[in-house]
C-alpha cells in the first residue's frame, strides 16, 4: 500500500490517499478541500476510488466528501455519532470564512473494528472519541501506519472545547487505543507533521 498526504483547505487538514497500483484502487481519507488535486491524482494513476473515510465531522475534514462521492460513486464512511456535527456546519463555515459545504450522513458508519481494504492490505477503524464523539483513527498494521485525525498530534492532542469534545475521554482514547500500538507505528495527524507512537508515548507533554 502506498500513501500520498497533502494539506488542503484554509486550516491545512492533512488529506491522505491510500492506494495500490497493482489493484488500481484507492481510499481517500479526510477530503476537506482541493477536489481538483484529489481527482487529478486518482486519474493520473488510473485509480478507482473504493471509499471515502472521514475521521470526524468538522468542516475542515468532511467538506468535499459528499461532492467527491457524487463524482466517483464511492461511499462515504464516518462514525454515526458525528452526524450531530452536521447540525452546526453553517456556524463552522462562518468561523472559517468559507462557503457552507454540502454534507450528508454517512453511507456506512465507521464503527470500531470496521475493515478497510486497500489493494491487498486490510486496516481497521479504531473509535477514538474525545475530540468529537465520533472521532476515529485508522490503523494499517502491515504498513505500520496510523491515521489519527485530530486525536493525536506531534507533541499535542486534539482540542476538546468544541461541541462533542471531552478531555478525559480523549486522553483515555489515546492511552487505551493508540499508545498500545507498536512504537514504530507512523502517525499521520490531522494537521501538521507526522510522528510515531514511540515518540508521543515518551515525549508528548499531554501524555507523559
Amino acid at each position: 500500500m502506498l500513501r500520498e498526504t497533502f494539506p488542503v483547505g484554509p486550516l491545512q487538514c492533512n488529506c491522505s490517499i491510500l492506494y495500490d497500483l497493482d489493484a488500481k484502487d484507492a481510499t481517500v481519507v479526510d477530503p476537506g478541500d482541493d477536489l481538483v488535486r484529489i481527482l487529478g491524482f486518482l486519474a493520473q494513476h488510473g485509480l478507482k476510488l473504493r471509499q471515502i473515510v472521514v475521521t470526524h465531522g468538522h468542516l475542515d475534514h468532511i467538506a468535499g466528501a459528499a461532492t467527491l462521492s457524487e463524482q466517483t460513486g464511492a461511499p462515504v464512511l464516518y462514525h454515526q455519532a458525528d452526524i450531530f456535527q452536521l447540525s452546526w456546519m453553517e456556524q463552522q463555515a462562518a468561523w472559517m470564512g468559507v462557503a457552507n459545504p454540502k454534507v450528508a450522513p454517512p453511507d456506512e458508519s465507521a464503527e470500531e473494528g470496521t475493515k478497510l481494504i486497500v489493494g491487498s492490505e486490510t486496516g481497521q477503524v479504531l473509535h477514538t472519541p474525545g475530540h468529537t464523539e465520533g472521532s476515529i483513527s485508522l490503523y494499517f498494521p502491515v504498513s505500520n501506519l496510523l491515521l489519527a485525525g485530530d486525536t493525536l498530534f506531534r507533541g499535542g492532542v486534539g482540542r476538546t472545547d468544541l461541541p462533542g469534545g471531552d478531555g478525559r475521554t480523549l486522553i483515555e482514547s489515546i492511552r487505551n487505543k493508540l499508545l498500545t500500538l507498536p512504537e514504530e507505528t507512523v502517525v499521520v495527524a490531522g494537521h501538521g507533521p507526522s510522528t510515531s507512537i514511540g515518540y508521543e508515548a515518551n515525549r508528548n507533554p499531554f501524555l507523559t
